[in-house]
C-alpha cells in the first residue's frame, strides 16, 4: 500500500470508531442529570467547548457543516449549564470511558495508541481549530482510554481538513451535507429548504483533496507504519462489533 492508499483506508474506521460515541445514549443520557435539556445541547457544547468561552459564530465556523442558526441556539443555551471548558472535559472523559470498555481485550491497543499519538502530536494544526482544541486536551493515562480518545482526535483531524477541502473545491458546507445524505441529512444538520442541486462529482473531488491534504499530517509515520495503523484501526472496528 502507498501512503495515500493507507490514508484512504483509514477513512472508514476512523470515521466510524472516532464518532461512534458522540451521540450514543450511554454518553448523552447522563447529561440530563447535570442539567442539559437534551443530549444535542451537550454534544454541541461538549465538542465545541475545547474552543473556550467564545461566541457562537466561532463554534459554527469550526463545526462547518452545521447550520449556524442551529449551532448558535444550542451553544447559547448549553454553555449556561457549566461553561464551555468544563463541558468539554466532561464530554472528553465520556469519550475515554466509552472506548475504555470496548477496547478491553484488543491485542493491538497499545500499538494503535502509539502510532496514533505520533500522528496527533506531529500534525500541523494550521486552520484546523477543532482538531487543535481536542489535541490540547489531556490524554487518558490508561492505554484503552488513550487509544480510543486518540481515534476521536484523528477523526477531528480529518473532519477539519475535510472542511478546508470542501471550501477549496468550491462547495458550500451545506452542499457537502446534501451530497452525503440528501435533504434529510441537511435537515438533521439544521439547514432549511429550498435546497440546491448538488453535482456528485464535486463531493468526490472534495474527498480526494481531503485525502491528499491529510498525507502531510501522517508523514511522521513510515509507509509500513501507516499501513499498520490502518490495519489496526480496521481490526479495532471488528473487535468493537464482536459480542
Amino acid at each position: 500500500m502507498t501512503a495515500l492508499d493507507s490514508v484512504r483506508a483509514l477513512t472508514a474506521p476512523i470515521g466510524d470508531l472516532g464518532g461512534r460515541w458522540m451521540l450514543h445514549p450511554e454518553v448523552l443520557g447522563p447529561a440530563a442529570d447535570v442539567g442539559y435539556r437534551n443530549g444535542y445541547l451537550y454534544y454541541v457544547v461538549g465538542r465545541g467547548g475545547v474552543l473556550g468561552d467564545v461566541e457562537p459564530g466561532v463554534v459554527s465556523s469550526a463545526f462547518g457543516f452545521f447550520a449556524p442558526s442551529l449551532i448558535s441556539k444550542m451553544w447559547v443555551e448549553g454553555v449556561k449549564v457549566e461553561g464551555a471548558r468544563a463541558t468539554a472535559a466532561r464530554y472528553g472523559a465520556a469519550c475515554a470511558q466509552f472506548g475504555r470498555t470496548r477496547m478491553a481485550g484488543f491485542a493491538g491497543t497499545a500499538r494503535l495508541a502509539e502510532l496514533a499519538e505520533r500522528v496527533v502530536v506531529a500534525a500541523d494544526d494550521s486552520g484546523l481549530a477543532l482538531f487543535a482544541g481536542w489535541r490540547a486536551e489531556p490524554l487518558p493515562a490508561d492505554v484503552e482510554g488513550r487509544a480510543y480518545f486518540l481515534l476521536h482526535v484523528l477523526r477531528e483531524l480529518r473532519g477539519s481538513v475535510h472542511l478546508l477541502a470542501v471550501i477549496a473545491s468550491g462547495l458550500h458546507p451545506m452542499h457537502a451535507v446534501l451530497a452525503t445524505g440528501g435533504p434529510m441529512n441537511a435537515h438533521r444538520f439544521g439547514w432549511l429548504p429550498p435546497f440546491p442541486e448538488v453535482v456528485a462529482d464535486h463531493k468526490r473531488i472534495a474527498e480526494d483533496l481531503t485525502d491528499r491534504l491529510l498525507l502531510r499530517h501522517y508523514e511522521t509515520l513510515s509507509e509500513p507504519e501507516l499501513a499498520e495503523l490502518a490495519a489496526l484501526c480496521e481490526e479495532a472496528r471488528v473487535h468493537f462489533d464482536t459480542p
